[in-house]
């Protein structure tokens, strides 16, 4: 790492991330001399922010196979980072547009939340950009330091408070095991830098070291994907967190994981591909089989759509088990599809939901198609996306991981993700049985939200599901094209 090589220019390559910082300064200003009543003005100059944010990480993007890089390679702007940035900030503006009537009516729409969000984005941001491990462990922490406060926002609420405090308890402990690989590895290596491990993986003087920092560094990444078995936190943060949050971190940070995961195996540690492939497949099977089975048996919807998370980990990891850029960019493209959709699911649950009701249990929607065909419709777009069911979105991310694991000879591992993919249908059908065939515990006509901006936004999110199974190509291709496959 050269900090002595300091140029200005590097200011323009990191601009968004200045940007967003320094207007999230503004935006804590702002709503400090705000009253309650005028919240609205907070909503939308985040949205506003996002939205420029947005605007500049479009601008001046970089094409495939190009990139620039700042303060001697600790950041970097590339294809791939443009891609996940760009729904990374839509991610977070749709939790703002969906979360805000849920929150008001239950008085937790304050302005912490909407800047824990935002510090929570920008550590995506530098998260997916990390050229270095210290850039990688401070976007990961700006990141899970958000998330634990957003977690106890409702901090009357015991359920909440025991979620953040399991949250932090164990995501410490990931941390933990993350920042200890990293020293190893920068004891194998003698550097911190991601291109540099790269280059002396092959000549290091201390294998064993590096190998067990490469065990370390894999199972912090797990931890934070959220794959099993280390995937204890996740049931009870999904449950216990009010569900606008649940929103935020079912969501944008799944695509900053697996940035992070990207990074870190394949930029820094992809000379020993043969090695964290086999531990990928490990954690592959049995995500696949925790998160399928143990969401059967849920009947509240949120802890069944935590194991179903813990599912499509599997899935997303498929991608990873060639180290290709085909597979990478395969991978890219379920995790887009799988945070777009889980977004819509929580979505309607914040719909449902109202003052004194969560709705979070599978029966809340029982005869959801008598009281609403519309969002019943959309809600059954999302079930079948989740389950893999074509035409739809969920499909064909599906079937790419499954052609890049078979692509990299691992037929069995297709095999037995296919297996589960079935199993799973079981549950997602579930929630579409209950919505169409069961009387409603109330007859009377959905009470929906004013929030006429939710529900359209809701209702774009839902048809989008279908609308990108029709024309995914241009999406994966979008994906190939920035690992320059």
């Amino acid at each position: 790492m050269n900090m002595t090589a300091f140029d200005p220019n590097d200011f323009l390559v990191i601009l968004p991330e200045i940007f967003l910082l320094a207007a999230t300064f503004v935006l804590l200003l702002v709503d400090l001399f705000l009253k309650p009543g005028q919240r609205g003005v907070t909503h939308w100059l985040a949205l506003l922010i996002l939205a420029v944010t947005a605007a500049l990480v479009w601008r001046d993007a970089p094409a495939a196979g190009q990139g620039w890089t700042a303060f001697g390679g600790m950041f970097q702007r590339d294809a791939v980072a443009t891609v996940l940035k760009l729904f990374i900030l839509l991610l977070s503006g749709l939790t703002f547009v969906y979360g805000r009537e849920y929150l008001r009516e239950r008085n937790l729409l304050v302005g912490e939340f909407y800047l824990l969000v935002m510090f929570a984005t920008l550590g995506m941001l530098l998260l997916v950009s990390a050229g270095n491990l210290v850039m990688v462990y401070l976007g990961l922490e700006l990141l899970t330091l958000s998330s634990y406060a957003l977690v106890a926002l409702h901090r009357d609420s015991k359920e909440s408070s025991e979620a953040a405090i399991k949250y932090f308890v164990l995501g410490a402990l990931a941390s933990g095991l993350l920042l200890y690989g990293m020293s190893m590895i920068y004891g194998a290596t003698g550097t911190l830098d991601l291109s540099r491990i790269h280059a002396a993986v092959d000549t290091v003087q201390h294998p064993n070291l590096l190998a067990v920092g490469l065990v370390f560094l894999v199972v912090g990444v797990a931890f934070k994907l959220g794959a099993a078995p280390f995937h204890m936190w996740l049931p009870d943060v999904y449950q216990g967190a009010p569900t606008a949050v649940t929103l935020f971190i079912g969501s944008a940070p799944k695509l900053a994981a697996f940035g992070m995961a990207w990074r870190l195996l394949d930029g820094g540690l992809g000379g020993l591909a043969p090695h964290w492939t086999q531990m990928l497949a490990f954690l592959i099977v049995l995500s696949l089989a925790v998160g399928n089975i143990f969401a059967i048996a849920q009947t509240n919807l949120k802890r069944l759509l935590a194991y179903s998370t813990i599912s499509h980990i599997g899935f997303l990891l498929l991608g990873f088990v060639g180290a290709t850029s085909d597979g990478y960019a395969a991978a890219l493209f379920y995790a887009v599809s799988y945070a777009i959709t889980a977004a819509v699911a929580f979505g309607m649950i914040l719909l449902l939901a109202r003052a004194g009701f969560e709705a979070g249990d599978i029966e809340d929607f029982k005869g959801l198609n008598r009281r609403n065909p519309w969002y019943a419709g959309i809600m059954a777009i999302v079930m079948f996306s989740l389950a893999g069911v074509p035409p739809l979105f969920g499909f064909f991310a599906k079937l790419m991981v499954l052609k890049a694991a078979i692509d990299a000879g691992q037929l069995w591992l297709a095999i037995v993700a296919i297996v589960f993919a079935i199993i799973g249908l079981y549950y997602y059908l579930r929630v579409v049985k209950v919505m169409y065939f069961d009387e409603p515990a109330d007859p009377a006509p959905l009470l929906l939200p004013r929030d006429l901006p939710m529900r359209w936004a809701l209702s774009v999110n839902g048809l989008a599901l279908l609308a990108l199974g029709l024309t995914w190509g241009p999406l994966f291709d979008w994906c190939r094209r920035s690992f320059g496959a």
